[in-house]
């Protein structure tokens, strides 16, 4: 998983894996979901991310 964030458009993207896109879906104007062939989530992208409240964001590890 990697996570891009681009400061100057406020946009965060969410890479899953690096498989090819085959669909795309906006969920709401500012979600976009991308799917594989296999119908795997690769990538999600949000607009305006820091006024939703979803950059910077926030990691809990906990052990197993």
């Amino acid at each position: 998983m990697k996570t891009t964030y681009y400061p100057e458009d406020n946009i965060l993207e969410i890479h899953l894996n690096e498989k090819a896109v085959v669909r795309e879906i906006s969920h709401g104007w500012n979600v976009s979901i991308s799917y594989a062939g296999d119908g795997s989530i690769c990538e999600i992208v949000i607009l305006e991310a820091q006024e939703k409240g979803l950059y910077p964001m926030f990691t809990e590890r906990q052990a197993a």
